[in-house]
Order: C-alpha cells, then structure tokens, then sequence
C-alpha cells in the first residue's frame, strides 16, 4: 500500500476525533489521538518491510494502538508502564461507560481516564478499519470509519463558527489527499490518478467555497440535537432540605460550619437553591452533572464579569451540599455534581471530617443606575414555577404592596421593601419555623413575625402571584470580621434564607426582605454592595410607576410613536424589497430555463416547434424586433445586422430543419429535436458575444415570458 495513503487515512481519523474538542478540550486530546495512531503508522511500516507479518496486521496494529493508549490515558493504572489488572478493567470500562459519563459532565469535561477513553479507542478502531479496507482499493470504503467517528463527535457536540469550518476544512482536506493519492483503474486495466483529481479537487474547492459562504453569511445556529440533553448524573442520596434546619442552627448559633480564605467580596454562601414549590415544601432542582475543567458565567450573564476565588474548608456540613457561588467558574480538589442553572454543588461521596476545596466563580459587575432600570428576565429557569394554591388574600396583598404595577426589577425592590417595613424578624428562642402556606398565612397576616425561613419564603410566593421571577436559596452569611489568621469562620448563626430575582444580562440577583443583611464585607463594586446603592435610589411608594414599555410612548411630541400613533414597518418593507430581488433575478431566470427544458422534452415535431419558440423569445430578449407572424427565415433576416454570424447560421439551420421536419412531407426524423436544439444553441452563443451587460438585461427581461403579439 502506499505509505502516504496510509498516512491520511490515520490522519482522517486523528482528525476526527479531535471533534471532540468541545468536550474535553484540545490538550486534553492529542497525545491520547495522536500516539495511538502514530505506532499504528509504524507497524504498517514494519508490515511493508516484512511481509510475513501482513496477514497479522490488524491484529498488531491494534495491540500496538492499545499500547498507545494505556501509556497515554492509563499510565497511572500500570507497573511501571506495564499493563495491569486495573489496566485491563479500566479499558473495558472505558469502552462501556466512558462515554456516557462525558456526556453527564459540564464541558470541558474533566479529562480523566473514566470520561475520556471512548475517544482514543473509538479513533483507533477507525484508523485500524481505514487501514484494513484499503486493500479493497476503495478509498471512500477506506474513510468511511474515519466519517462515522465525524458523525458521532457531532452528535456529542456539533462544531460550528469558525471551529467548525476549520474542522471540516481539515478532514475534507484530508479525504482529498487520499482521493488524489489512491490509484483508480480504468476501463483498461491500467492505474491512473487523474480521474480521482478530476473528482476530488471540484469536491474539495466547491466544499471551502460554500463552508466560507456558510460561515460568513449564515447565522451559526446551536446543535439541534445533542446526546447530552437527556444524560444526567445520578443522585445516590435523598437528603432533607436544609430550609428545615434553619430554625435548628439559629437556636445553636455558635457551632462552626465552614471557613474560607481568600476573596471575600461577596457577602453571602448558597447552598442550596430552592425554586419548586407545591404549597407545602419547597424542593431543589435535580438536573446536575459532573463538573467539568471550567464553567462559563452562562447565558442569562451578558453584562461583564470578574472572576474571583477563595479555598473553604468544611466541618460543620454532613453533606451533600457544598458552599458555592451564583455562577461557579471551577472547583478543584474534589469532584462535585452541579446544578448548572442554580450553581449548587452536590459531593457524591461525603467524606468523614473537614472537606477542603478550592472555588472560583464569576461575579457580574454592573452599575446601580443600570440595575434599578434593569428588565426582569421571565426565562430564567425556575423564576416561575409553581407555587401551589394561593390563597385569595395572598394575590391581594402582593398587588396592594406594590400599586398593581407592571413587574420589574423596581417593583422586585418594591416588594422587599414592603416586607421590611411591615414585617418584623423574629429572634431568641422558640423561633418560628415552617414554610407551607398555612405557616404563610399567619406569617403575612396574623403574627408578622419570622425567621428569614418565612420572609424568603413569603417574598418568592408574593413575587410570583405579580409574575416577577423568582427563587428561594438557604445559605450562610459572610462574617464582618475574619479571624486572628485573616480567614473566615462561618457558624450557624450565620445561616440566613434569601429570595434572589432574576435580572436580564445579570443573572440571579440576591435581596433581603428582612433588613438585616450585612454590608461590611464586599468591595463596592460587588453586586451585593450595587444591589445597596440601587436601593437607596428607590422613590418612594407614592411616586413608583410604570416604566415606558419597549416602543411605546416616549413623550416627545412629534415623531413618537405614542399611543394612536403609527410606526412604518421598515422591518417588513424592507423584507419585501428583498424578496421581490431575489425573485426577480432568481426566479426569472428559472421559469426561463424550465419552460426551455420543457419545450425540449416534447416529442415528434413539438420539439421542432419549441426550438422556433425557443430562439424567438432570446431575440425579442435582446431587442431584436419580433412578430407572432415571422417566420424563422424572416427572423434570419432581421437578426442580419443586429447579431453576431453564428446566430444568423443558427437561424438558416433551424429553418432548414423546421423545412423538413414540417413541409417535406417525410416527417420528423429521432435527430430533428436535437438537431433543432443544436441550432438553438448556436443562436444563444452568437447571442452571448454582445456582452455581459447584454445578457444580464435578457436574463432578467419578464417580458418574453409572455406571448409575442
């Protein structure tokens, strides 16, 4: 075999497997592709050299990629780089529930041995298989293993932007090479390589040209389906939700939790987001996954972002809940689960004692002015859930607290200002517990007094009765002071519930309802400390209103487009201007070119007739007069000194034709249709020498669509 074809055809599948970048990265992916295929190449070498070991080829080549891969995914399962027990389970257990762990990960995934291996070992059975089917002298046999490695990294994940046109430039590159260097027979028997040229360099040059018009023109769409959406990790614990401990911690205050060293601008620690409410418990969500190398702020963050990060040590939590962050950026030192859309953090396997970790997380950043006036995002995933059955008085009260204006991140504030000015926090002993609506009740019209259990709580019920969205989260305050050592201890005193309000382009935005959140730790531009000064800048009750509506009346007099008035729909016109462009010089040039392929596919003598028609309507297209009367040796006459030679030849052998096929009384002959359309052709090539501008006016001339008179 050809030492270059072979070459390729490994490449092809190197190349293929590094689709999966969006999963594991590129690092992560190119000595365990890129080594495996390399020993491969050198046993088809040593089969070259020593032909005894031809018929053993497979076999050798996939031991030696195998070799590849233990050395570079599973060194750590071997002695000394051989092979052991736990090497051997370990690639029986990467070719059966490696894939499927990769796709319950955050991607970039983590690239252990566990998640990754399917892909070197899905990589090398396409190089091993590539290589086997070259002996049929096949190429496109030869690449197909290669292609479903392609098709199966796309259902992963598909490639798209610039990416994606690199990739599939590469491997198309690639497939090229191996259609140019693969020799084809011919019809003789003899090889030759210039019909594959002839094949693959069109292919390969029309490919680049629509992957470049597609990506620079089009819109790059999102994957429309991907195997990930429905792999979730499996929770192996169903623990009680931490709002049922709070009244327990407050009354035991001075217990240690946790402690953290490292930034301290934020002033709270989620633990668990609560978002499901049925009336009688609030539950947390269920859709976690293993978290992968690093998380993005997320869709619903447009505004900027700092990252910051801090080491906690945990004692005083049995788990499985771990402290976190809105938006988590990563974690190290152990391997949590994570709720993507609330960023909580679930241990798997909680071990006895204290439990040390690092986190990183992404902060938004944005001014106060900015926020008051910030939309509320209603798609925010569980802003708007279920909340059971509101009793009546609660959807009065929640409009009374608020004026019965429209939601917004004013009103939110609104909302929680109301409850701080109404409500009072219980403290001391015998504390007041539970959250189910009869508890709600006597919260918000009985007693007004609770524990932050019943403000969060109340505050997300009243929240989404005015279709504000919103959620629940328990968690820990930030201490005011940090130790002796410059960390931070955190006790159950500090457990606080909070309602956090879902802000377009910031995400979750934490408040308090009870009045009594602490403000000393923080920087100024933290989101807690914006969500301060974007409260004092609240008017008053009595002077809350309605912000203008996207589009409405915008007080200004003449031009507005208030309310009665009329805005022209540039938007739609401009919509049909382009359509009517593309219609006219696409679509006439179309209804030509079928009613010309009709007129050619008539039989007998309708195909002489076409022709005439044919040739009468290309001269009336470039200003040649025309009659519904002349004949073709009138139209031979009149095109004398308006057309180019070849189209008065054309005209003589059509009529010619025509005169046979229609006076001679012999009839029409199996060569007067393509004759008369050979003459057809020829009219059309005198025609064309008259110039581009010439031609481009007869392709978009509607008029010969219709009858001559």
């Amino acid at each position: 075999m050809n030492r270059l074809t072979v070459a390729l055809i490994l490449l092809a599948a190197a190349v293929a497997g590094l689709l999966f970048i969006p999963v594991f990265g590129v690092t992560a992916l190119l000595a365990p592709i890129g080594v495996p295929l390399i020993l491969a190449f050198g046993v088809t070498e040593l089969c070259a050299r020593w032909e005894s070991l031809v018929p053993w080829r497979a076999l050798l080549l996939l031991i030696a990629g195998l070799i590849g891969v233990v050395e570079t995914v599973l060194y750590p399962t071997t002695a000394a780089g051989f092979p052991t027990g736990a090497t051997f389970s370990a690639l029986a257990d990467g070719a059966t529930e490696s894939w499927r762990l990769a796709l319950q990960s955050t991607w970039p995934a983590r690239p252990e041995p566990s998640a990754l291996l399917f892909v070197p070992l899905l990589t090398l059975l396409a190089g091993v298989l590539g290589v086997e089917l070259l002996r049929l002298r096949r190429p496109i046999l030869a690449l197909l293993p290669s292609f479903a490695v392609v098709v199966v990294s796309q259902l992963f994940q598909a490639v798209s932007g610039f990416s994606g046109l690199l990739g599939g430039l590469g491997y198309a590159a690639v497939a090229g090479g191996v259609l140019i260097l693969m020799p084809q027979a011919d019809v003789a028997g003899h090889r030759r390589k210039v019909p594959a040229l002839m094949l693959a360099v069109p292919a390969f040059v029309f490919g680049v040209a629509g992957a470049l018009v597609a990506s620079l023109v089009l819109p790059s769409p999102g994957p429309a389906y991907s195997l990930k959406q429905d792999r979730l990790a499996e929770l192996n614990a169903r623990v009680a939700s931490p709002l049922d401990d709070l009244a327990y911690r407050l009354e035991h205050p001075d217990t240690p939790v946790f402690s953290f060293r490292g930034d301290a601008d934020t002033d709270r620690w989620p633990l668990v987001v609560l978002d499901d409410f049925d009336g009688v418990n609030w539950t947390p969500g269920s859709r976690y996954r293993r978290l992968g190398t690093e998380l993005a702020p997320g869709p619903a963050v447009a505004v900027p972002t700092h990252r910051r990060s801090a080491t906690i040590t945990v004692s005083g939590l049995p788990g499985p809940w771990l402290p976190s962050q809105t938006w988590p950026a990563a974690v190290g030192g152990i391997a949590p689960l994570i709720e993507e859309s609330q960023g909580t953090l679930w241990l798997p396997r909680p071990d006895d004692g204290p439990r040390q970790y690092s986190l990183s997380w992404w902060s938004p950043e944005i001014r106060p002015a900015e926020l008051l006036d910030a939309e509320l995002d209603s798609a925010a995933p569980g802003g708007l859930a279920g909340i059971g059955d509101v009793p009546p008085e609660v959807g009065r009260l929640a409009r009374e607290a608020v004026g019965g204006l429209r939601p917004s991140f004013r009103i939110a504030l609104a909302l929680e200002r109301f409850l701080r000015e109404h409500y009072r926090q219980a403290t001391g002993t015998d504390l007041p517990s539970g959250h189910s609506w009869p508890q709600l009740r006597k919260f918000l019209f009985e007693t007004k007094l609770g524990t932050s259990e019943q403000f969060a709580s109340a505050y997300v019920a009243l929240a989404r009765t005015l279709a504000i969205p919103a959620r629940l989260v328990v968690g820990f305050r930030t201490p005011d002071k940090p130790d002796a050592s410059g960390g931070y201890t955190v006790h159950n005193g500090d457990v606080v519930a909070w309602p956090e309000v879902a802000v377009s382009g910031v995400g979750w935005v934490a408040l308090d309802p009870t009045g009594s959140a602490r403000t000393g730790t923080g920087s100024a531009s933290s989101l807690a400390a914006v969500t301060a000064q974007a409260r004092t800048q609240l008017p008053p009750a009595e002077q809350l209103q309605d912000q203008p509506l996207p589009g409405g009346d915008s007080g200004s007099g003449d031009g507005g487009a208030g309310d009665g008035g009329w805005t022209f729909p540039f938007g739609p016109v401009l919509i049909a201007l382009a359509a009517l462009v593309v219609a006219w010089f696409a679509g006439i040039p179309l209804a030509k070119a079928v009613r010309a392929w009709r007129r050619r596919r008539q039989p007998g003598v309708g195909a002489v007739l076409g022709a005439c028609r044919e040739v009468k309507d290309r001269l009336r297209e470039h200003r040649v007069p025309c009659t519904a009367g002349m004949t073709v040796r009138d139209l031979a006459a009149v095109a004398h000194d308006s057309g180019h030679q070849s189209t008065v030849e054309g005209l003589h052998l059509l009529a010619s034709t025509v005169d046979v096929a229609l006076w001679s009384g012999v009839g029409t002959g199996p060569h007067s249709g393509p004759q008369a359309w050979a003459a057809v052709r020829e009219v059309r090539r005198g025609l064309a020498r008259r110039g581009l501008r010439a031609r481009l006016r007869a392709a978009v001339d509607p008029r010969t669509l219709l009858p001559a008179r």
